[in-house]
Parts: structure tokens; sequence; C-alpha cells
């Protein structure tokens, strides 16, 4: 026993301090495993499936139950897709569309999460409630409403239209009567009215992710500042953002995630892929890939693009942020 003893003290004696820090070490990496495996699983598997099927020629379901031999076409639906003029147009309505929702829900959702900040704790807690409904409803129940909200027959903005004086209406609208007029058939009005239904959707987040970081925010600096004569906007633009900085670049990030991904809403207010003036890169996959003839290998590789993308658009910022963050 005092044998055993003295050789383990004489081996944790030699046991250097580097070796020590490299086992434990990878102690943060075996707790992660588990984790990696389920992303791994549930979306490394699939995504490399989508890039492999976007190299063949896929037009049947028995193709995808191996039925039938999978045709290498190797780039050939990515030339394909990125010589197609509508393709541009396409990836002209997703970028605009993206951006313009981003900073439309960054502004609103941060307005918000500044009013939550000076509310009392009651009225703070019951209007954020109230806000995060929006957040809780599934896309589709919340775009349904939104769809009957506009329906061109009983809904609620067609009475209100029907509602005004006729020589009001007709004056600025050319109208009166509104009856039948379809909300969702001029693509300028359809992408309007799907901006109100994806910001309202997405607000609450970022205005609830505002009001955590500026939890943070020490009331002293922003105390100081007030008192050399800084007006809200100056307290807010040089005080608070420079210290929740990171947290809007994350908000930044997903909201760009969001919006660029954009398709449930999409497909429920257009009605299906009928109106093609609409597309963006998500539903443009979808029915590359399902409408008839399908054509899966077309869609895949769509669904590639978006998320080079993505990825690019996502390191870009994220490598901004960081420099930022480095710098100050």
């Amino acid at each position: 026993m005092t044998t055993l003893t003295k050789a383990t003290g004489e081996a944790a004696a030699r046991e250097t301090p580097a070796r020590r820090r490299r086992r434990v070490d990878r102690l943060p990496y075996l707790l992660l495993l588990p984790c990696l495996a389920i992303i791994g699983v549930l979306l490394l598997w699939p995504l490399g499936q989508v890039v492999m099927m976007s190299f063949y020629k896929l037009d049947s379901v028995r193709q995808l139950r191996g039925d039938r031999e999978w045709p290498w076409v190797g780039l050939a639906n990515y030339a394909q897709i990125l010589g197609d003029p509508f393709f541009r147009t396409v990836l002209r309505n997703t970028v605009l569309f993206a951006v313009a929702n981003v900073v439309l829900t960054m502004i609103l959702g941060t307005l918000v999460g500044l009013l939550l900040n000076r509310l009392g704790k009651k009225m703070a807690t019951f209007v954020a409630s109230c806000v995060m409904l929006a957040w809780a409803t599934p896309a589709l129940t919340g775009t349904i409403v939104w769809k009957w909200i506009f329906d061109d027959t009983s809904g609620l903005v067609t009475w209100l239209f029907n509602k005004l004086p006729d020589g009001l209406s007709t004056a600025v609208f050319g109208r009166s009567d509104w009856t039948g007029y379809g909300w969702f058939n001029d693509p300028l009005l359809f992408f309007a009215i799907l901006t109100v239904v994806v910001v309202w959707h997405s607000f609450p987040f970022i205005a609830v992710s505002v009001l955590a970081g500026l939890k943070s925010v020490p009331s002293e600096l922003q105390e100081a500042a007030r008192v050399d004569g800084a007006g809200p906007w100056r307290v807010f633009w040089s005080v608070t953002f420079p210290m929740l900085r990171p947290v809007f670049g994350i908000l930044v990030v997903l909201s760009t995630i969001w919006d660029f991904k954009v398709f449930t809403q999409q497909f429920v207010l257009a009605g299906g892929t009928q109106d093609r003036s609409t597309f963006m890169l998500s539903i443009y996959s979808y029915a590359e890939a399902f409408s008839p003839p399908p054509k899966y290998g077309l869609g895949s590789s769509i669904a590639v693009i978006l998320t080079v993308i993505l990825l690019v658009v996502t390191g870009v910022y994220v490598r901004m942020v960081l420099r930022q963050e480095d710098e100050s």
C-alpha cells in the first residue's frame, strides 16, 4: 500500500503544468460533444444532402426513393439558376425586403425596449406581456389573421376604407368602393403588407433583448451625461448604444437570417406559388423543387445559394462587430 501511494505521488510530481492544463482544456470539448452530435444529425446531415442533390438532375420522387439513378450534372444547375434573369429579380426582391425589414424591426424593437425601460415595474410587465403575444403567436396563425384583416370582402381594412367619405376616398385613392379590391395583387402593396406582418411578428424579440441589455447599463453614466447637458438622443447614441453594440450586432445578424428566409408568411398571403412577381429566394427554391414538373436539383441549388449568401453576410457583419470591439 505504501509502495502504491509512493508511486502515485511520484507520477503526480512528474506531470508537468502544461500537460495538466491540456488535460483540463479537453473537458469543454467533451461537454460540447452531445450538442455537436445533435447539430450534426439535425442540421449538417440534411444540409449535406441538399448540397449533394444540387449536383444531380432529379425530377421524380422515384429518384429520391432510390428506385432510379441520379444523373450527375455537376454545376449545371447552378449555371442555369445564376444565368436566369429571373433569379436576379428574385435576389433583388429578397435583399430589398430583408434590408427594409431589418431596419424597421430594429428601430421599432429598440423604441419599444426603451419605452419598457422607462415604465414602472407593473406597467412594464403588462406591456411586455402584451408585446410578447405577437412573438408567441405561430407564424402560420398570425399570417392567417392578417390575411383576414386584408380580406377583399369582409376584412377589417376593407371595411375601414369603405367607411371613408366617398369624396375623400375618390380624391386620394381614386375609388370609393373597396369591396373586392385585391390587396395582394399589386407586388408593391403585397410587399408592404408582408413587411407589416413580418415586423409585427419580429419586433417583440428585439424589444425584450434590448430591454435586457439596458438593465446592464450603469445608470450613473446616463445621469452624468444628462448633467453635462446631453439630451435623450445624445445619451442613447453616446452612452447607451456603444455599451449595447454587441447586443445590437447579434440582433442584426439574427434578423437578417430570419428575414432572408421568410417563407410561411409569403406563402400564406400569396396563396401559394402562383404570383412569381413577388418571389423571394425561399419560396423560389420551394416552387422550383415541388411545382410540377418537380426539379429537386434546381431547388436544392437555390437553397445552397441562399445558405451561402447568409453565411457571407453573417460572417462579414460579425467580423465588423469584432473589429469594432477590438478598436474600442
